[in-house]
């Protein structure tokens, strides 16, 4: 079923694709004898106007459709068990038509990708299929999106699994590609079996060349890095803009048109690869300067469209810059060394590679991806050299992908893993061992060391100064490191075991994630957990066992925040109910209580979704204690909204 599954999802979205590209180029003519009667005012107003009917849409009918699309399908995967509402892939082909059709900076694999998802997300959720297989049908979708945009099924294949899921596994490559096959097939026999870009076979000149490509790689980190974050400072500048949404994106885009009107031939506008690939097929002969005008009036023209709210994709856009990025950089190794630099339009296409790759952090997918739309082997080794350098800088300047910090925003880490990101939601206080804890005074023997490992069966123990403070920790690898150079008596615990500052320590507060990172880093057994406020006392000890408890008590949570996302699904189908926040601050009869306490007085279907504290999210569950500073989330009907006001923030309102 699964397979069979995957083959309708890979097809059903091959003819979205086809009608989204028919209807783009619809939108794109009436566009064009728009601005061939009326000039630049009546681009300017058909740019306006369509944004004001794109926000609309997003505004009324589904607000997943609003930007790129993708980090909304992840968000789907992480949180909703791929559960995405049907509605979202009508809106966004609407949505993303009217945008890129219109001249707004965008590229069209983003849509797809969510049209995909999205009806991969309803053919499961019909067919009742487990969260597990509905997730594999979401990415499906992907890479059907993919397969059928970029005619590039491997490349397809390879995103769904690398960005969509975030991890390479047997268990859904065989749905995955079948599901691409199938898009490939059906969007080739209506689109043609011709590759993206129909470019000369170009290959390494010279051995001189692969600084080049590697200085290459670098500045592609650079711009990557550049997009992501002028991209989120955009769309964090519009969405505080206190107006409706329809005039944010009408703003988005006519200041685009203004981006696009300033660039020669109005290239910019779109998703801009036909020009690009018709550039490296010539020789790629532009001047420096008009590059470096093309690789920023691309930058500012999509985040322009995309931070104002408008749909489209990323994909195209970064593929774009990175030519434009690699054909700079060839022609000036070809003007500095023309006997090494042999073509500059071979670095266009590595360029395209490596931004994408360090602004998706997909080294895979972007490899195969432009080897696909290129059909081109000959540039692998620089391909691979340049795209490696340029995800591993961009992850140092930039942890979160373009598609990752849009989720880090909201609370989700993606990046963790998933039994990582499981246990963000214990705190190292709730599992750490605080009674009959076992020290040693820091002056003890070594051999009444040993006698106390023995004894307490542990590998390591806390180590305490004479006024009960914590000294250091030592452990039985610092015993045997000891007894080849020493003799017995001569030795005491301080003088073998780990002390301040090199001494690695927990805190109650903090994850059980963080801690089991800190852990891992040094190959620690155990480690003591100290107060924030005196570091020196110790309150309790973390060890592998407690850790795997605290994984038993995140999978319990987990398990609760399904049943109350399910519980939320059914709340919303009725009228009248809304998500609200709440803003703890010192003086709230609520803050120092425990949830458990709050709940008896709260309105009946009222749901604590989550609590962001000192810029993490904590799953509330019966023991959380709400603190000053703690911004709740809640999902109540409206009319209960001044109620549970009311019950958290005024004096004598919750009921001991």
């Amino acid at each position: 079923m699964l397979i069979i599954a995957a083959v309708i999802v890979g097809s059903i979205t091959a003819l979205g694709a086809i009608i989204f590209i028919w209807l783009m180029r619809q939108i794109n003519h009436v566009a064009q004898l728009t601005t061939d009667r009326f000039g630049v005012a009546g681009m300017l107003a058909f740019m306006t106007g369509a944004g004001v009917i794109v926000g609309f849409l997003i505004d009324r009918f589904a607000s997943e459709a609003k930007g790129h699309g993708v980090p909304e399908v992840m968000e789907a995967i992480a949180l909703r068990g791929g559960r995405i509402r049907p509605q979202v892939a009508a809106v966004k082909v609407m949505a993303s038509s009217l945008t890129i059709g219109a001249g707004g900076s965008a590229g069209r694999e983003g849509p797809i990708v969510q049209v995909g998802s999205a009806l991969g997300s309803t053919l499961g959720q019909l067919l009742h299929f487990s969260e597990e297989h509905l997730r594999t049908l979401v990415a499906c979708g992907s890479a059907a999106g993919i397969a059928a945009t970029f005619n590039a099924p491997i490349a397809g294949a390879l995103f769904a699994l690398e960005v969509i899921l975030g991890r390479l596994t047997v268990r859904h490559f065989g749905a995955i590609v079948i599901s691409a096959v199938s898009a490939s097939i059906v969007s080739r026999s209506f689109l043609g079996n011709q590759p993206a870009f129909s470019v000369p076979a170009f290959s390494i000149n010279h051995l001189g060349e692969i600084p080049l490509y590697a200085i290459l790689g670098v500045l592609a980190a650079l711009m990557a890095a550049l997009f992501i974050k002028l991209l989120y400072w955009t769309e964090e500048l519009f969405d505080e803009w206190k107006v409706p949404l329809p005039l944010k994106t009408a703003l988005g885009m006519f200041m685009t048109g203004l981006v696009v009107l300033a660039v020669p031939g109005n290239v910019v506008a779109g998703p801009g690869l036909d020009f690009m690939g018709e550039t490296i097929a010539v020789d790629f002969d532009l001047t420096i300067g008009l590059m470096a005008l093309l690789l920023f009036g691309k930058l500012f023209a999509t985040t322009l469209t995309l931070g104002s709210g408008n749909s489209g994709g990323v994909f195209a856009p970064s593929l774009f810059m990175g030519a434009a990025l690699g054909g700079i950089v060839g022609t000036a190794g070809k003007m500095l060394w023309p006997g090494v630099v042999a073509n500059p339009g071979a670095y266009a296409i590595v360029g395209m590679a490596a931004l994408f790759a360090g602004a998706a952090r997909a080294p895979i997918t972007a490899i195969l991806i432009v080897f696909e739309m290129s059909n081109d082997y000959k540039l692998i080794l620089p391909l691979m050299l340049s795209t490696v350098i340029a995800t591993l800088l961009a992850e140092i300047i930039q942890p979160d992908s373009i598609y990752t910090l849009k989720l880090r925003l909201k609370g989700i880490n993606w990046g963790g893993g998933r039994d990582q990101d499981v246990l963000q939601g214990v705190m190292v206080g709730e599992v750490a061992r605080r009674n009959n804890l076992e020290t040693l005074d820091k002056n003890a023997s070594l051999s009444e060391v040993e006698e106390a490992l023995v004894h307490s069966h542990y590998n390591s123990l806390p180590l305490l100064d004479e006024h009960g403070k914590l000294w250091g920790v030592v452990s039985v690898s610092d015993i045997e490191k000891v007894k080849l150079n020493a003799p017995e008596g001569s030795i005491t615990a301080a003088d073998i075991g780990t002390v301040w500052p090199h001494l690695r320590v927990a805190y109650p507060d903090e994850t059980i994630g963080v801690a089991l990172s800190r852990l891992g880093s040094r190959g620690l057994g155990r480690m003591p957990v100290v107060s924030r406020s005196d570091p020196y006392q110790l309150v309790g000890m973390i060890g592998r066992q407690d850790i795997i408890r605290a994984y038993d008590v995140a999978l319990a949570r987990r398990d609760e925040i399904q049943h109350r996302a399910e519980r939320i699904r059914q709340l919303q189908k009725e009228d009248g109910t809304e998500f609200v926040d709440i803003y703890l601050a010192e003086g709230d009869q609520a803050v120092g209580m425990d949830i458990k306490t709050v709940a008896k007085e709260m309105p009946q279907d009222c749901v604590l979704v989550s609590i962001e504290r000192n810029g993490r999210v904590v799953i509330p569950h019966g023991d959380t204690v709400l603190q000053a500073g703690d911004h709740l989330v809640a999902f109540t009907r409206i009319q209960d909204a001044q109620v549970l006001f009311d019950l958290l923030h005024h004096e004598d309102a919750v009921a001991s």
